[in-house]
């Protein structure tokens, strides 16, 4: 079996310890927008990012299938989403 190129952008993606802790924040509490993220990286975390910077984790996260996103107004919400990282998994099983 094959993997998709997109498995490297996922392999990138979980390198960064910044994108596992969001990842980490999503999986405890999914639909989070970007400040309920960056306050909370900051607090348990001790990441103090700023948002820009956090925005551009969450650009790399979604370029990779890691999370998925919704605007509703002027917020956007932001999701975990495991099924690439199980396509990995199950690529050995």
């Amino acid at each position: 079996m094959h993997l998709p190129v997109v498995t490297e952008h996922i392999y990138r993606a979980i390198a960064d310890p910044t994108r596992r802790a969001i990842l980490d924040e999503l999986t405890a509490r999914d639909g989070q927008t970007l400040f309920e993220l960056c306050s909370r990286l900051a607090v348990k975390h001790q990441i103090s990012s700023s948002r820009q910077a956090i925005s551009q984790h969450l650009a790399v996260l979604e370029e990779a299938g890691l999370i998925v996103t919704k605007r509703e107004g002027r917020s956007k919400f932001h999701w975990f989403d495991g099924t690439p990282l199980r396509a990995i998994a199950n690529r050995w099983h």
